[in-house]
């Protein structure tokens, strides 16, 4: 199990950068995906981006793609998501979250099920 802790969130104009933050603690993260999910008002958890804590290797949700940009600095057990060029429509709670990894294929690693550890969330508004 790991513990997670999100923060970075905020008030942001559309068009503008925020750059989100999940310290990593327990066991070690080198075995695990690490996701980004988000969650709108009355709309179901969905996938963001994801990185590989060890290889680095990354998925983005399509909505995403261009604008935003997952990371993870091993040595500060610390992940990332700078996020810039932010629309309305990114207006969310945003969540890290934490998967051993049990397949090699990306489609696993975009359900919020198949992910056991979860931070508190931070909340992300956009204004137009």
């Amino acid at each position: 199990q790991v513990q997670l802790v999100e923060s970075g969130g905020g008030l942001v104009q559309a068009g503008g950068s925020l750059r989100l933050s999940c310290a990593v603690s327990g066991r070690t993260a080198s075995n695990y995906i690490m996701g980004w999910f988000r969650q709108a008002l009355g709309k179901e958890r969905e996938i963001v981006a994801a990185i590989n804590w060890s290889g680095g290797n990354t998925y983005y949700a399509d909505s995403v793609k261009g604008r935003f940009t997952i990371s993870r600095d091993v040595a500060k057990n610390t992940m990332y998501l700078q996020m810039n060029s932010l629309k309305p429509d990114d207006t969310a709670v945003y969540y890290c979250a934490a998967a051993q990894i049990g397949s090699s294929n990306w489609n696993y690693y975009i359900l919020p099920r198949n992910y056991a550890d979860w931070g508190q969330g931070t909340q992300v508004t956009v204004s137009s």
